[in-house]
């Protein structure tokens, strides 16, 4: 490949990146095409991106930027994953895919989160994590709990307290007629 060619390579891939904060690395080797093509439609679905690229092109494409460190020591063919809402998103996805038999020999190979390199093991912690949208709901759940909860307690002695006092009007109205 000539230097030309790398070079707008890795100006393709710098671009496709930019704005790119968390990824994952994942092995495709041993998969049939027919297979990664199936992959690929899935991860799509999920506003996700695969991409198979030479190590030292991704390294030089990252270089300066907080994807760097995922790109640092890496040997043998990795694809890059990267997109959906977040980086648990993107492990989550990743995690289930593996496990799934009609993609055997695909599994995680590491990433980044957050400008840290992670292993494969710790993309499968982060899987287990909320997604964001799960921790946004658990925090206005927090949020709208206190508020809701004092709510209730006035509203009940509150209609506790207009029962009693809807029986002390009904009972002077039957009163007042039968002193007329």
């Amino acid at each position: 490949m000539s230097k030309l060619v790398k070079e707008l390579i890795t100006d393709d891939v710098r671009n496709r990146l930019a704005g790119v904060e968390d990824l994952v690395l994942v092995s495709l080797a041993g998969m049939t095409a027919n297979r990664a093509h199936r992959l690929r439609m899935e991860l799509r679905g999920k506003n996700m991106h695969v991409l198979v690229i030479k190590n030292s092109l991704a390294r030089k494409a990252a270089a300066g930027t907080p994807l760097a460190p995922a790109f640092e020591g890496l040997e043998g063919p990795a694809a890059i994953v990267w997109g959906g809402t977040d980086i648990v998103d993107i492990a989550k996805e990743v995690s289930r895919l593996a496990g799934d038999k009609q993609f055997e020999p695909f599994a995680a190979r590491g990433g980044v989160m957050a400008g840290s390199r992670m292993t494969a093991d710790e993309v499968k912690a982060v899987s287990k994590w909320p997604s964001r949208e799960e921790q946004l709901s658990l925090l206005v759940g927090q949020i709208l709990g206190p508020g809701a909860q004092l709510a209730s307690q006035l509203q009940s002695v509150g209609g506790i307290l207009a029962g009693q006092i809807k029986e002390i009007a009904q009972g002077a109205e039957e009163a007042e007629p039968a002193a007329s």
